[in-house]
């Protein structure tokens, strides 16, 4: 079985748990329950989401849902997005480029410390094409040029074009759970850990699927980026 099948078993398997522990209403308890009490949303907070969502604008706009690393496809499609627009003369002014990483994608936004640490290589099943070894450190971000297709679709050079990235609490969330329990590590600890080390300008929203809902309710047209 793969290491996908493993995540989503996983995953099924703590709200199955969570739901024979707490009901049919819950879907934590234990270790998940210390976890998602990290967590800074609560009831009738959207952790900024409102504010940040309204800053979409122009024209042209579209919100690409990620829900794994996929090579980091997911920036190399916004970044395509930005610059086809510029080659049929609009600007970045006129555009506005969501990106929305979720589920597994998440490490797309940590630092390379975090990389490191918790082997997110390994547990995100993100490898060194030429050498098919775990990444241990975060190969969209701050990196020399040559190395990705494009010289310009890391986290940091998207920015400067105003491309506005949200991370999903959730997954953080289940994820230090899963990676914590694994490492023998406290979830809460992991998580809050992992906040701590989200790179630079990536907002935080309560979850990725709330995130593209919002983003498509402010006028973008929705691209699935894998």
């Amino acid at each position: 079985m793969g290491k996908k099948n493993v995540h989503r078993r996983d995953f099924l398997g703590m709200l199955a748990t969570g739901a024979a522990a707490v009901g049919i209403g819950g879907i934590a308890t234990g270790g998940a329950t210390k976890a998602l009490a990290s967590s800074p949303f609560q009831s009738g907070d959207d952790m900024g989401l409102g504010a940040w969502i309204s800053k979409i604008n122009g024209k042209h706009k579209q919100v690409f849902d990620a829900t794994t690393v996929n090579h980091g496809l997911p920036l190399a499609f916004a970044r395509v997005f930005l610059s086809t627009n510029n080659s049929v003369g609009v600007p970045d002014t006129d555009c506005s480029a969501v990106l929305i990483i979720r589920h597994d994608a998440i490490p797309i936004g940590m630092e390379s410390r975090l990389w490191e640490k918790y082997k997110f290589g390994e547990n995100f099943e993100v490898h060194n094409p030429e050498t098919n070894a775990p990444m241990t450190k975060n190969p969209f971000y701050m990196i020399p040029k040559g190395v990705l297709p494009f010289d310009d679709m890391t986290v940091d050079e998207l920015q400067k074009r105003g491309v506005m990235i949200g991370m999903c609490d959730m997954a953080l969330t289940f994820n230090s759970m899963r990676v914590g329990k694994k490492m023998g590590l406290d979830p809460a600890e992991v998580k809050k850990d992992w906040v701590s080390g989200i790179l630079p300008g990536i907002q935080v929203v309560p979850s990725g699927v709330l995130a593209v809902n919002r983003a498509q309710e402010q006028g973008c047209t929705y691209c699935y980026a894998g």
